[in-house]
């Protein structure tokens, strides 16, 4: 995929300096490791956050690194690309997806290679939005039966778990799944063109802001147990609320899901380029939470959500800084 964003390093004495981290060891002083992030669509949440962590990279490296963030169709294409990049690839995705590639479960073909998939770091939860316009008298995730409905792109986090929560209602095949770009999704609700659309990411999400602000909306949340049977189904998500007055129109607290998401690479990546791009990421995420609040959520306790083995470079720095990691994870 071309190229987005191409963030270049700081001179390595700099780099030294603000974040004192040591380069690999294999690397000559006047080198650079050139590292390709893949993170979704540029409009997608994931997206957003690997331009700040790989912005935050290149501020807390030691000037031997650059970033090149690229576009990808998610978690699930970044996770089926993962064995056939190269050593320096970092990729986001939820470690329920991993998962799904270790047993070859669909769109997975089966393919050991995926078992080398390493973790790094988390990143923030994606809070799934379910969105209906007002006026569509759609008022609980059942009543989307007979109505038209965008589920988000495919592969991405809310088309997988809108398509739980319809067959857990068992109304799958009672409801129109329109398959467009989201970012053309906006203008097909407010032109009421279909009744809603579902999307993930951190709240508040200018995409949810931009049609509340249009049109009068509704959230649609998870009734107790919905919640339970969707949790029992994915051990991936956990509860989320969205509070009440973060979007327009929406004067009440809702109650739905989120998948926390992380960095991971495999295990070509050298260890010494594994434990600085780890330490580099936390020194820097007091700077990453000043600048996005959605990095709030990011902490050693959220560690445990990227559910595959840490890169051994990676285990090196969480060993080193006192972080307790799950033994399932060494």
């Amino acid at each position: 995929m071309k190229s987005k964003s191409i963030l270049a390093a700081a001179v390595w004495a700099v780099g030294v300096l603000v974040a004192g981290l040591p380069a690999p060891q294999t690397q000559a002083k006047d080198a650079t490791v050139a590292i390709t992030v893949r993170a979704g669509k540029p409009d997608s949440p994931n997206y957003l956050l690997a331009r700040q962590f790989s912005e935050a990279l290149v501020l807390a490296g030691n000037g031997y690194f650059t970033l090149d963030v690229k576009e990808s169709q998610g978690s699930v294409q970044n996770v089926i690309d993962a064995p056939k990049g190269v050593a320096n690839t970092l990729f986001t995705a939820s470690h329920s997806v991993i998962a799904q590639a270790h047993r070859g479960a669909r769109p997975f073909e089966p393919n050991p290679a995926y078992n080398d998939i390493r973790s790094l770091f988390p990143i923030p939860f994606q809070t799934v939005h379910w969105l209906v316009r007002q006026d569509s008298g759609i008022t609980a995730l059942a009543d989307l039966a007979g109505h038209s409905f965008i589920p988000g792109n495919k592969g991405s986090v809310s088309e997988r778990l809108t398509g739980t929560i319809l067959q857990i209602l068992g109304i799958d095949r009672k409801i129109q799944l329109i398959d467009i770009d989201v970012a053309s999704a906006p203008t097909a609700v407010m032109n009421n063109k279909v009744s809603g659309l579902a999307v993930a990411g951190f709240y508040p999400l200018p995409i949810v802001n931009e049609i509340g602000k249009a049109t009068p909306i509704r959230l649609l949340g998870l009734t107790p147990p919905e919640l339970a049977k969707m949790l029992g189904a994915d051990d991936s998500i956990a509860q989320q609320v969205i509070p009440k007055g973060t979007y327009p129109s929406v004067d009440y607290d809702v109650s739905t899901i989120a998948v926390q998401a992380g960095v991971y690479t495999t295990r070509k990546m050298s260890a010494d380029t594994a434990y600085a791009l780890t330490k580099g990421f936390w020194s820097q995420l007091a700077p990453l939470k000043q600048r996005n609040p959605a990095w709030n959520a990011t902490s050693p306790a959220t560690i445990p959500a990227l559910g595959i083995k840490l890169h051994p470079g990676a285990l090196r720095y969480y060993d080193e800084a006192g972080i307790s990691v799950p033994a399932g994870m060494r």
